[in-house]
């Protein structure tokens, strides 16, 4: 029987999104529903080929890298064999949805090909999260362009994890949803990919801004704080108060990164008050991120899109 190797599990960025940059709190939660895991085999298919292709120029970025960065240390002698054996990374991770199908592969390559290995068995001390972090973002660069390295890093190790800042984070618990619970943290597909690229350097340009800075610390960041350590606590009354703010403030300020179509049912959920919407990753198309107390009601007036719940309480 063929062995099959580790799978790695899609991630949602619940709080932190842009935040993380400016040093705010986040979370991080792997989402089991989406996956993919190396394969080695016939590349005829087209989706496979693909696959294939990404790989070989990921390799080839990591080879060039490894010239000049001794973080990137790999066995690239076993990785070219593998890629002429037919490597590809075998995934339903939709790609541009910001649910880290880029992370999946980051950690996929780690774990099969990293000479000195930080093993997720060992006793991951911060010092050790924070190099992996390391490793992961100057791996994961080749996607995006700049990576902080935290999808790969909740991919590979398929726990929560809790970024108190950018050199402070550990994996976490969070609390047990109740699958009967009237609540629900859902992600609605917005119907087409956002590009995290163009989307980061927007920000990076509103930054410039001094008005733009103060509505981040004041606002973007102090929100999205509370959200962090009130889902964290299982405070969900405190939780649904709070991503009103955060979702208010992302609206009014982060208009480009929320696709056109959807601004509507956006505004028209904090007016309401049935549901509060936010961004998913980098925004500007695939996954938004929705939460409701209600989510019987929030389903019926938002009925002509796609839900997934993630969450109940």
């Amino acid at each position: 029987m063929k062995k099959k190797g580790p799978l790695y599990f899609a991630k949602i960025l619940l709080f932190g999104e842009y935040g993380i940059i400016e040093d705010s709190q986040g979370l991080a939660i792997p989402y089991a529903h989406y996956k993919g895991g190396l394969k080695k085999g016939d590349l005829s298919d087209p989706v496979r080929r693909r696959s294939h292709e990404n790989l070989r120029r990921f390799y080839e970025y990591l080879r060039r890298r490894a010239e000049h960065d001794p973080l990137i240390d790999l066995d690239f002698d076993a990785f070219a064999r593998d890629l002429d054996e037919g490597l590809y990374f075998d995934s339903n991770i939709p790609e541009g949805y910001g649910v880290g199908s880029s992370g999946a592969i980051v950690a996929a390559v780690y774990e099969r090909y990293a000479r000195d290995k930080i093993s997720v068995l060992e006793n991951l001390t911060t010092d050790k999260l924070l190099k992996l972090k390391k490793i992961f973002a100057a791996m994961e660069d080749f996607f995006h362009g700049k990576s902080s390295g935290l999808d790969p890093l909740n991919s590979y190790l398929s726990v929560p994890i809790l970024i108190r800042s950018k050199e402070d984070l550990e994996p976490t618990g969070i609390p047990q949803g109740n699958p009967d619970g009237k609540g629900a943290i859902f992600l609605i597909d917005s119907g087409h990919t956002g590009e995290t690229g163009p989307m980061v350097q927007i920000f990076m340009e509103k930054l410039k801004n001094e008005g733009f800075r103060k509505v981040l610390k004041d606002e973007f960041i102090r929100y999205t704080n509370q959200c962090v350590q009130d889902f964290v606590k299982g405070n969900f009354n405190d939780l649904i108060t709070h991503v009103r703010q955060l979702s208010g403030t992302v609206y009014r300020h982060f208009q480009p990164m929320i696709p056109e179509h959807m601004r509507e049912i956006w505004k028209k959920g904090m007016e309401s008050g049935d549901y509060y919407l936010k961004l998913c990753g980098s925004g500007g198309g695939g996954y938004i991120l929705g939460f409701t107390d209600d989510f019987e009601k929030t389903k019926e007036q938002l009925k002509d899109y796609k839900l997934e719940v993630i969450y109940r309480f």
